[in-house]
């Protein structure tokens, strides 16, 4: 072990010469904690938490009283609960716990743990889940003068009558009412302070705005009591922010219920009609459960946007019914059904009146009435292949369409039959018929047994030669008509050219292929 040198410091002196000074800086504090140490002795040497601090039994304790409103946690429309972080505010004079500051360094102020001191059962009378009371966890303020502050925060969960008549653009008014559970007025009175919620300190909602939060002071005797309990009663009117829901519930009802309109304007051929029905139809009633999830479940309102979704769903329906309908009707044909009276009249006079809608006008300008000659003159020919005649003139067709006998072995039937069957080019028929005197469907069906004529008289002018079996005869005379042959009605349906027989009816089956 060697000698430190003169002058050197040894390792270790100087923290030997350190205490001194760190007891210097410290002797405030240690000063300061001795004085509240001395102090929380001298307040609750003898102090009891269940007393009220009056001097006099008969002096009520004052509490002021104030709510700080911290967040508006949500509102259950279901279950009719508002839940809110809230601060309450309290301040009571004790007289037992006033003491000189020049006796204790000073000191004005003093915390304690709430639990040591006694404090106003004040509870949340409309309170629907959880404890009543709040939690004593917080220190209370003590000031030299007896005033002690206690401001404990506490989540309730209160009752709130919810009305959804409006929903989702709704206003809701939930109390909250607040007042001693066990001291009557006469042992606490409360006194409000400021004339509304402290709203300093609010976390805004996403989903409510608060619009107001009066506070009111009751002295109300309840029937349990002869006493009077005194409650101060906050009224909070807030407003629901539609955002959400305009954006997410109603504007899509609102496109899938103009997508049923739609489904009129779609042919009646299409296919999809009641598929495209059927889809806003699942869609609504999908947007309906979602809205009774949300919405309480009560028989006194309906919403108004419930309302909504049922007229939609039941004009969904109907429309499927009418599209039913209309594709039962599109699809009937002459053949198969008979238009009833009621029907002509309701679609073809009546709505079309209705409607402001007019009858397509003919590309000729002429509007004069068709002559309905078409049907009976094709019912003549048909009757010929009958057995039984009925009588005619010559050079006429039958009126009825039936022959009651035949006195002429010849019959001249107009340009139109032997026309028919000789050629049924455009020009032929237009001479047959003035087609300006003709309905727009008339025409219409005219030019296609035109088109459908000549295209099987260029295609088919084979088959039509083979209506006659194999082995007949035919001796005509150059520039003879197929008509004018002379036959014979002898109730058999025969004919004889230059003493070959001939069916009858084969001839008239080749004059239908033509048209």
């Amino acid at each position: 072990m060697g000698a430190h040198p003169r002058g050197a410091r040894a390792p270790g002196l100087w923290p030997l010469r350190a205490p001194p000074l760190l007891l210097l800086l410290l002797l405030p504090v240690t000063s300061a904690s001795e004085a509240e140490h001395r102090l929380f002795e001298r307040l609750f040497e003898d102090y009891n938490e269940i007393i009220r601090p009056v001097a006099n039994v008969s002096d009520p304790v004052i509490i002021q009283f104030e709510v700080s409103m911290s967040q508006l946690v949500k509102v259950d429309e279901v279950n009719q609960i508002m839940e809110t972080n809230l601060w309450l505010k309290q301040i009571w004079n004790d007289y037992k716990l006033k003491w000189n500051p020049s006796d204790y360094d000073g000191a004005e102020f003093m915390r304690v743990p709430a639990q040591k001191i006694w404090k106003p059962d004040i509870v949340l009378y409309n309170n629907a889940v959880g404890d009543f009371q709040v939690d004593d966890k917080t220190k209370a303020l003590l000031k030299y003068t007896g005033e002690v502050t206690w401001i404990p925060p506490a989540i309730f969960k209160s009752s709130c009558k919810i009305d959804v008549t409006y929903f989702p653009f709704d206003y809701q008014n939930c109390t909250m009412k607040f007042g001693s559970w066990s001291y009557d007025k006469a042992k606490i009175d409360l006194v409000l302070i400021g004339s509304s919620m402290n709203l300093k300190d609010y976390w805004e909602s996403g989903e409510w705005a608060i619009i107001k939060a009066p506070g009111y002071k009751h002295d109300i005797k309840y029937n349990c009591c002869e006493e009077i309990y005194p409650d101060i009663t906050y009224s909070l009117y807030i407003r629901r922010l539609p955002l959400f829901y305009t954006i997410n519930l109603i504007i899509p009802c609102l496109l899938i219920s103009f997508l049923t309109v739609l489904v009129f304007y779609l042919p009646s051929d299409c296919g999809e009609k009641v598929t495209l029905c059927i889809s806003v139809l699942l869609s609504l009633t999908v947007f309906l459960l979602v809205i009774t999830e949300t919405i309480p479940s009560t028989s006194l309102v309906i919403p108004l946007i419930g309302e909504y979704l049922l007229f939609t769903m039941i004009f969904v329906t109907l429309s499927i019914v009418i599209t039913v309908f209309v594709l039962n009707v599109h699809y009937r044909t002459p053949t198969t059904h008979t238009m009833p009276m009621w029907v002509k009249t309701i679609f073809l006079n009546f709505l079309p009146r209705v409607m402001f809608m007019t009858r397509p006008a003919s590309n000729e300008g002429n509007t004069q009435k068709p002559r309905p000659f078409y049907s009976a003159e094709l019912s003549n020919l048909n009757c010929f292949s009958r057995p039984e005649y009925k009588g005619c003139k010559e050079g006429y067709p039958c009126q009825n369409g039936m022959c009651d006998y035949c006195h002429h072995h010849r019959i001249k039937i107009s340009n139109f039959s032997a026309n028919l069957t000789r050629s049924s080019s455009s020009e032929s028929l237009n001479a047959m018929l003035p087609l300006s005197a003709l309905s727009p469907e008339i025409k219409e069906a005219i030019q296609s047994v035109k088109y459908i004529a000549e295209n099987m008289k260029a295609q088919n002018e084979a088959k039509e030669v083979t209506l006659i079996p194999q082995g007949t005869s035919l001796d005509l005379p150059p520039g003879s008509d197929l008509f004018q042959v002379p036959f014979a009605c002898c109730g058999e349906g025969r004919r004889e050219a230059s003493g070959s027989p001939v069916n009858g009816h084969l001839l008239f089956s080749a004059l239908h292929l033509s048209l």
